[in-house]
């Protein structure tokens, strides 16, 4: 029960990460509209960017992950969250911003449609339900946090929403480690590729 649990959490850092952009982006935009002079309809859309990106990969992502495995998509997640970061904290213009913004919303995506799916297979009977309520614990977490971090950097002389952008490639880094070295593939995807003694380990 507790290796599942502690299975669970680490794989709901994924869903707080999507509350940490969702809130930043929120309270980073201000700053981002003043220094690249955006009209109305741009800013709008480097914020939907990420909804894009999350709209559009969840369209195959369950597809892919039955294929490859959940724990490899995980991984792409991860990596995703911290590319995206990087490259919000470069932007130099709002191009850039933008790739930036799709490429954080395909780790979104991921994380959002198969971290449930993932602690459903990996829970015991017992305590599925509950485990199952960790993605938006988390997920309000993380936002909690964000706008914590963006209302002390906006107390600061020159505010920089490249670096409230960037922060999200830190957190990204654990849940890039807990996917590597942690988290075990799904026993119940293992078992419909045949892999029975993988399964049962």
């Amino acid at each position: 029960m507790r290796g599942a649990a502690l299975v669970a959490i680490a794989a709901t850092i994924g869903n707080f990460l999507q509350g940490w952009d969702n809130a930043t982006i929120a309270g980073a935009i201000v700053y981002i509209k003043n220094d690249l002079n955006l009209g109305t309809s741009v800013e709008g859309l480097v914020v939907a960017m990420s909804l894009i990106g999350a709209t559009a990969i969840t369209t195959c992502s369950g597809a892919i992950s039955d294929w490859l495995g959940r724990r490899p998509m995980l991984i792409m997640s991860s990596m995703l969250y911290f590319v995206s970061g990087l490259v919000m904290l470069w932007s130099p213009n709002v191009y850039i911003l933008c790739l930036a913004r799709l490429l954080d919303g395909f780790g979104i995506g991921l994380a959002v449609t198969l971290v449930p799916v993932y602690i459903s297979e990996t829970a015991p009977s017992e305590i599925r339900g509950l485990l199952n309520t960790l993605p938006q614990f988390t997920g309000s977490g993380g936002m909690f946090l964000s706008y914590c971090m963006v209302f002390g950097m906006s107390l600061m002389d020159s505010p920089s929403w490249r670096l409230m952008l960037g922060v999200l490639s830190i957190p990204s880094l654990l849940y890039f480690a807990f996917t590597v070295f942690y988290l075990p593939e799904s026993p119940r995807w293992l078992v419909s590729k045949g892999r029975m003694l993988e399964a049962k380990q």
